[in-house]
């Protein structure tokens, strides 16, 4: 695992978490015990922050409404569309809820709805192989094709590995294609770094977000304040996506 690997999944709260109470135990038998105590308790806070549904709403739903969805029939008339690969939360409907696949909405779902209402003649297709596998940008243009979308209106860019390389890549098809209008499409939680990104390489993306999935549920028994797993586990899309924007702030890529 290399360096950046590494200290993206340091940061996913429940790691970070674990990390500084094994840090705290150890300055604790190194009779360190006030610093042991502080650094303990800002572990267990942190866990516990990240792990109520209120906490996702009101980081998460910064993001995702940087760009709010709009229904596909509503975007406008572009000359292409653009899908990056990945997902998040497992694309699941929403955040707070067990994974279904019938209510589950990928990215390329979203961009077979715009294409399906007449919004662009072209998807171009984005991602690499991360696991050294077919390219994720391959696996969308056959998930395309079964959904019938002829493979004349699907051009794939199989390089690229993160969103930078996404925007790097993707420029360099829509300007050999002569494009200059496209809808970008990515999951809400992304689509700030995403917007952010192309716009970097010159270009002007309309963007077309997949649903937000970081919304109340329509639980009569849902809690706002009542810790829960499944959202602890999910934070980790929210932590890694502020810090993403931070590096590539830092780095001159958005």
């Amino acid at each position: 695992m290399n360096v950046p690997s590494l200290l993206a999944n340091l940061i996913v709260p429940l790691n970070l978490s674990v990390t500084l109470l094994v840090l705290a135990a150890l300055l604790f038998m190194g009779r360190w015990r006030k610093s042991a105590s502080l650094i303990a308790a800002a572990a267990i806070g942190w866990a516990v922050f990240w792990s109520l549904p209120t906490s996702s709403l009101w980081a998460g739903g910064l993001l995702e409404q940087r760009y709010p969805y709009v229904q596909a029939e509503q975007q406008p008339v572009e000359q292409a569309i653009v899908v990056l690969g990945g997902n998040t939360a497992n694309n699941r409907d929403n955040w707070f809820e067990p994974y279904d696949r019938a209510t589950a909405v990928s990215r390329t779902e979203t961009a077979l709805k715009l294409y399906e209402a007449g919004r662009a003649p072209l998807i171009i297709v984005s991602g690499a192989a991360l696991d050294g596998g077919q390219s994720e940008a391959h696996m969308m243009a056959m998930a395309l094709r079964g959904r019938g979308v002829p493979s004349w209106a699907i051009i794939q860019e199989g390089r690229s590995f993160t969103t930078r390389e996404n925007a790097v890549y993707t420029a360099e098809v829509l300007r050999r294609l002569g494009i200059d209008r496209f809808l970008l499409v990515t999951s809400a939680l992304h689509m700030p770094r995403a917007m952010g990104s192309f716009q970097k390489m010159g270009l002007a993306p309309i963007a077309a977000p997949s649903p937000p999935q970081i919304v109340v549920p329509e639980q009569p028994d849902f809690s706002f304040w009542e810790p829960d797993m499944r959202t602890l586990d999910a934070s980790r899309s929210i932590v890694k996506e502020y810090l993403g924007l931070l590096v590539y702030w830092v780095r001159g890529w958005i």
